[in-house]
């Protein structure tokens, strides 16, 4: 079943109106969606791959969680949602931090999508072993832990290593300084 999505305008106000998934990608209209950063008490940051059946960035790396968040949902529910669908890992409310919002406007599938999207950002401790996730298929290829300065010269040689979203450069150096900054790097 298609998801269904709360439509917000260009400020990220809801307008009470709602629309499939689908619907809001053909016709750019703007909505939420939820992503997740996980990190470790060693100073990791846990990486998915996206899955080889994505339509979009088939196999580069990306956020640790995201997804859409459905009409009527919080965004920590989404949150605990998305990460119990996306890797089998159970959080609670209070183990998440927001750590900012960041509005993403991106063409694909030779125009076919307008993807207009508020990130709602979240970070959250990993406190299991990556071989007590369990990936869902459909979404993620694989997970790994990359330490801050393994993220930082990936994100440096992004344009010829085929690992990031190229065009999404700004947002993991935000991410990256973000989960520094709670760490007091």
């Amino acid at each position: 079943m298609e998801e269904i999505l709360d439509i917000v305008d260009k400020n990220g106000k809801p307008t009470g109106k709602t629309a499939l998934k689908s619907v809001a990608h053909a016709n750019g209209l703007y909505h939420n969606t939820i992503h997740l950063w996980l990190y470790t008490s060693t100073g990791e940051i846990l990486l998915q791959q996206r899955s080889h059946k994505k339509i979009i960035y088939p196999l580069l790396w990306d956020v640790s969680v995201a997804g859409h968040i459905d009409a009527g949902e919080t965004f920590i529910e989404a949150a605990i949602r998305e990460t119990q669908e996306e890797i089998g890992l159970h959080l609670k409310p209070t183990d998440f931090k927001q750590i900012g919002v960041f509005l993403h406007e991106t063409s694909y599938a030779n125009n076919t999508i307008q993807d207009n999207e508020f990130h709602q950002v979240f970070m959250a401790k990993l406190q299991i072993d990556l071989q007590d996730l369990t990936l869902q298929e459909e979404e993620v290829e694989a997970v790994k832990l990359v330490s801050f300065s393994e993220f930082d010269s990936l994100l440096k040689h992004s344009k010829t290593n085929s690992h990031f979203v190229t065009s999404n450069t700004p947002y993991y150096k935000f991410i990256l300084n973000a989960i520094k900054e709670h760490y007091q790097i």
